[in-house]
């Protein structure tokens, strides 16, 4: 069911205005039902994203921007990336090995090629998507890439807050989280009215039932032939 934030009396004062300053949208996510040692023990709930679109927006094309996923000790970081459309995201490998970055999952297919320690390799994403990432030669690095068509979006801290400016206007809201399934995430987006005053959500819970993490495929659509640290059939560059 989606959420609604209900605009009645109480909450005029809270969500209406028309100042064009920016005011300030904050909340909470928490997450439900995870099998991540992290979450479930630790209460980590950091690396949510919450965007917001505007209904009517007025404002020109989102500009061009560049940002970076860094490839070092065999990972990729941040593991979560949100970036406006358009953005050019680097692939820089700060490794002494080589690795080869690329995605055949849904949002945006692309493939760097193998490339050797000290170099860079980019790519700009054209459309809005949940792009997921990984390395051909080492299956255990993975990451995201949430490309938004607003530009307005934060992620949340370890304690599952989160705050943005935003101009007046109406916004849908909208959740994402790598490991809730489309339709749990489909089921939370709300509309709202911000105005010159704070607007504060009510807390969201997201639930990690039904999601299964299976093991992916190399760039070939294959299984992995090597295992996660055989450097064997791949150059290494010794410091």
């Amino acid at each position: 069911m989606t959420l609604r934030l209900l605009i009645c009396s109480s909450f005029a004062t809270l969500i209406s205005g028309l100042s064009l300053a920016a005011a300030t949208l904050s909340g909470t996510v928490l997450l439900r039902d995870s099998r991540v040692d992290a979450v479930a023990r630790l209460k980590d709930y950091s690396g949510v994203v919450v965007s917001a679109k505007p209904v009517n927006p007025d404002t020109p094309s989102l500009p061009l921007r560049r940002a970076t996923m860094l490839q070092k000790n065999k990972m990729f970081s941040p593991h979560l990336l949100a970036v406006t459309t358009g953005t050019t995201v680097d692939f820089p490998n700060a490794d002494p090995i080589f690795h080869n970055a690329f995605s055949s999952y849904n949002g945006q297919i692309f493939d760097v090629g193998l490339y050797p320690p000290g170099t860079n390799r980019s790519v700009r994403f054209s459309r809005p998507g949940a792009v997921r990432v990984f390395c051909n030669i080492h299956p255990a690095m993975s990451a995201v890439i949430l490309v938004l068509d607003t530009p307005y979006f934060a992620a949340t801290s370890k304690d599952g807050s989160f705050e943005m400016n935003l101009p007046p206007g109406d916004y849908d809201v909208t959740v994402f989280h790598e490991r809730a399934t489309e339709q749990t995430l489909a089921g939370m987006s709300l509309r709202i009215v911000v105005g010159s005053d704070a607007v504060r959500l009510p807390p969201i819970a997201v639930s990690e039932a039904g999601y299964l993490l299976s093991p992916h495929k190399d760039k070939y659509g294959r299984a992995y032939q090597t295992a996660p640290d055989d450097q064997s059939l791949y150059p290494v560059v010794r410091k």
